[in-house]
């Protein structure tokens, strides 16, 4: 029988169960979770909350269950946003048991979370995953001792690889038929306050049931750390493995545009125009280079921006992003944040709406809207099309894929420059400490890797397959409007040119001005709009041909560069908006980005132009 705490309280029992999933981030929660629910979660928003959780309905004897996947947190009585909305949840929602998933390995640390939910009172079913890294690491666990002490079933599983996790699922199952109310919270933060956890309460556990290695150990990790976090050799290491994944994003990525660029090519070609033939011709050519165009161009840049993915999941998989959080916090220290502040960043390189997203994981709101303010400079995964194709232009070779690594440098130094100077402005201060879990390094497994690629990937195209729609067919009209008109007498042209005293000093001409506008929609369609405006296909040897004729490399690079730093996308815009829930600050970050891109492509334009004529 639950004894319900003062902060917890019986309810009437829910007409459909709800089972919540809590524990710290990186456990495997949400792995298991999509285990459990066999991956048919969607995402839910509820009520008065401001996050959108994993949801799910099971059938299990004839009735249906909930499955609610909350975030990872650290403490139940913590109070960064996402600790704040899983505390909201509990308190303003009926539920009917807890499955709280900790990492076996860290179980002396991870013990904590279990022990907060036994005292609240609440009916729990605990999941020591990771249980391959226990044994490797030499953990022994007394998973019967642990399950008496803690008054909950406890089971071992591996969520990656899936071992124990039949055996887990039912034990789910059991112990709800065993429970015949439905729970609710109350003020969890101030009960925690009188009835604190500590450290003598969590040894005092752990040393029933638990046995862990000596520090003195040498484990695999250690020996890997010693250089990899060495202070002389351990940031030297980190940039040429960056500069590695840039130099295979350049070599493997980009070639693998090329056999989807002939498909949508042929199939043009043989099956879309001869279909379209009985259309009269403006109606024909709108389908052909507006949506059709959209379609094909988000297809073509998919193989790149997967290939970025598959990269980016596998270091983090790996462990090694964490160090490098650890290795860049002194730096990052120096303007104002720290080394959360360093890995939200490079998420950015891969999108920056789930960077923007994940800054709720810091306490600390001076450095979560410092971390807002510069994410959108890091160079994401929509911008890269536009730099691998430019690039090729005015650098083939490997000269080109030295100048993308340039250009994350150069992203990332903008954001560090405008983060000291902010700082500076004693607006952003905060003495919150930076602490970090430094996962053992592992290997990453195929299923992993092809199961998150193949979550941002479906992202990736579901969310931006209106906008490069939408954004072709607008670039569409503007180049052919009004009726009769070419070149610079079109909308698009006059755009340009009213422009041209505003972009001309930095070596931009009217025709890309006006895909740069087309751009803030969205950076997937920017490519696009170069093509429509030359009257070209997109990617196309002839596109090339003619930029190759009418850009310079100064023209060039500036245009990369103020590709780079102004606002990457409405879609960002909006997060931004979305998480700080402040227009102004919204309007400020947009105006810094735009300022800020056309000063340093003025600069560099203008300097190149002295030095070298």
């Amino acid at each position: 029988m639950i004894v319900a705490s003062s902060a917890s309280s019986i309810q009437t029992k829910n007409k459909i169960p709800r089972i919540v999933f809590i524990g710290q981030p990186n456990t495997g929660k949400s792995t298991f979770f999509n285990t459990v629910t066999k991956s048919n979660a969607g995402v839910a928003n509820w009520p008065g909350l401001t996050v959108d959780f994993m949801q799910a309905n099971l059938d299990y004897n004839g009735k249906t269950y909930e499955f609610v996947d909350l975030p990872g947190i650290y403490d139940l009585e913590g109070f960064t946003e996402d600790e704040l909305v899983v505390q909201k949840f509990l308190e303003n929602y009926n539920f009917d048991l807890i499955v709280c998933v900790i990492n076996a390995s860290q179980i002396d640390r991870q013990i904590l979370m279990p022990l907060q939910v036994q005292r609240l009172g609440l009916p729990c079913v605990l999941m020591l995953n990771m249980a391959d890294e226990v044994k490797r690491f030499g953990v022994k666990i007394n998973t019967k001792e642990l399950s008496e002490t803690l008054n909950m079933p406890v089971f071992t599983i591996s969520a990656k690889y899936g071992s124990g996790c039949v055996l887990a699922i039912q034990g789910i199952w059991d112990k709800l038929q065993t429970i015949d109310d439905s729970y609710k919270c109350s003020d969890i933060a101030t009960f925690f306050r009188d009835n604190k956890v500590t450290d003598n309460d969590m040894d005092e556990v752990t040393r029933i049931g638990v046995e862990m290695p000596s520090e003195d150990v040498t484990t695999f990790s250690n020996r890997l750390d010693s250089i990899l976090l060495n202070r002389v050799v351990g940031l030297p290491i980190f940039f040429v493995s960056m500069l590695a994944v840039f130099l295979a994003i350049w070599f493997v990525g980009m070639p693998l545009q090329d056999p989807v660029g002939n498909f949508t090519d042929w199939l043009q070609g043989a099956v879309i125009e001869p279909s379209l033939s009985f259309l009269p011709e403006g109606f024909s050519a709108f389908i052909i280079n507006g949506p059709y165009a959209g379609f094909a161009a988000l297809l073509g840049f998919v193989p790149l921006v997967a290939f970025f993915f598959v990269v980016m999941t596998a270091l983090e998989d790996s462990g090694y992003l964490s160090r490098a959080a650890y290795l860049m916090d002194a730096l990052m220290r120096s303007a104002g944040l720290d080394g959360r502040g360093f890995v939200l960043q490079l998420f950015g390189f891969g999108c920056n709406v789930p960077a923007i997203m994940g800054t709720r994981t810091i306490r600390s709101k001076t450095q979560r809207l410092l971390s807002i303010l510069i994410i959108p400079f890091a160079l994401c995964s929509a911008r890269l099309q536009v730099f691998v194709f430019f690039l090729g232009i005015i650098l083939p070779g490997i000269a080109g894929g030295f100048a993308l690594w340039l250009l994350y440098i150069i992203s990332f130094v903008v954001a560090f420059v405008l983060a000291m100077i902010f700082n500076l402005s004693g607006q952003f201060k905060s003495k919150d400490p930076f602490v970090i879990e430094l996962p053992p390094y592992r290997t990453p497994t195929f299923k992993q890797v092809a199961l998150n690629v193949w979550s941002e990937m479906t992202t990736f195209v579901r969310n931006l397959a209106i906008f490069m729609i939408i954004g072709t067919c607008i670039t569409w009209y503007l180049t052919n409007y009004p009726g009769g008109a070419e070149g610079m007498n079109t909308y698009a042209g006059r755009i340009g040119t009213f422009f041209q005293p505003l972009m001309a000093p930095l070596g931009i001409n009217p025709l890309l001005t006006v895909s740069l506008i087309i751009g803030f929609v969205a950076k997937e369609v920017q490519l696009a709009a170069v093509a429509t405006m030359y009257g070209l296909g997109e990617g196309s040897d002839a596109l090339k041909t003619t930029l190759g004729g009418v850009i310079t490399f100064r023209q060039g690079f500036s245009y990369c560069l103020f590709s780079l730093l102004y606002v990457p996308c409405l879609t960002t815009v909006a997060t931004i908006w979305g998480e700080t829930k402040s227009a102004r600050f919204t309007i400020f970050s947009v105006t810094v980005s735009m300022v800020v891109a056309w000063v340093v492509a003025f600069s560099f334009y203008q300097s190149w132009g002295l030095i070298f004529g």
